[in-house]
């Protein structure tokens, strides 16, 4: 079966991200596991884990990611900020171990000073300290940015050398449809512009490496390096797009994850994922 969800919220409990995603119909969430605008991380009490595992259980939920803090980067040329980042980035993974979910997707960062070939190391060795920090299955998965200036990690051949410097099979890629326009890698969702990138993340990260997508239409122009999203089919994607997406047989075992305004301006909603459903003819 698909594995089509959102990003759904906590509050009130950790558990309500099941409840929430159960509501939309979601077969794959993501959620904050804890506060993405502090550096403090708060661990749930093991009263909070086990009422999250019971209503998973009990849930048709397949597979459970959590998103780092937005504080995070890996990238950068500044040595408290980077040691911040990788503290901040293990506490959050280990949060992920402790609910035993698939992984926790994050943002690679920007580098300050100009030298991509730095970051790319700085990148892989916070990965691998995170994930030597913290035993287990929880993956820690890289998530494709939509470029410009001096951020990190929003080509396939750059998130390949990340990854295979990280060199764990834990380490993964999140693809997401608005960045990847949003950084011109992509110019259209035309069918053959999908196949070629999908051959270029095969070829330098590993389609077996892409284990989530964030499912986001776009209100920037191609090659913008804006990063806005948009809700599916109004954006400059287009429904069509995202059908063409869905046409790749590939990608039907990847969680597919909205990350949308939502029609009410309240984050991903049941008419968006309805949306995204409608695109797959199986």
């Amino acid at each position: 079966m698909l594995k089509l969800g959102a990003h759904v919220s906590t509050a009130g409990g950790l558990y309500q991200a099941i409840e929430n995603g159960t509501r939309l119909g979601a077969r794959a969430v993501q959620f904050f596991g804890s506060s993405p605008r502090q550096w403090s991380v708060k661990f749930p009490s093991k009263t909070e884990i086990e009422a999250f595992q019971k209503h998973w259980k009990e849930s048709e939920i397949a597979e459970v990611y959590l998103h780092a803090s937005y504080l995070v980067n890996l990238a950068s040329d500044n040595a408290d900020l980077w040691f911040k980042s990788v503290d901040n980035l293990t506490a959050h993974l280990k949060i992920v171990e402790m609910l035993g979910a698939n992984g926790l997707i994050f943002h690679v960062g920007s580098a300050k000073d100009g030298d991509n070939g730095r970051a790319v190391k700085k990148v892989a060795e916070g990965m691998r300290l995170a994930l030597e920090s913290v035993p287990g299955k929880a993956q820690l998965i890289l998530e494709n940015g939509a470029g410009g200036g001096t951020k990190i990690g929003s080509d396939p051949e750059e998130i390949g050398r990340i990854l295979k410097l990280a060199d764990s099979p834990r380490a993964k890629f999140c693809l997401d449809t608005a960045h990847i326009f949003e950084s011109g890698i992509i110019k259209s969702y035309e069918s053959d512009n999908i196949k070629k990138l999908l051959k270029e993340i095969d070829r330098h990260i590993g389609l077996e490496n892409l284990v989530a997508m964030h499912i986001n239409d776009s209100k920037s122009e191609c090659d913008s390096h804006h990063d806005r999203h948009e809700n599916l089919g109004v954006g400059k994607i287009g429904l069509e797009g995202f059908r063409n997406l869905a046409s790749e047989k590939s990608l039907h075992n990847k969680a597919w994850m909205l990350e949308v305004p939502g029609f009410d301006d309240l984050g991903p909603d049941k008419d968006n994922l309805d949306i995204l459903k409608s695109c797959f003819v199986i």
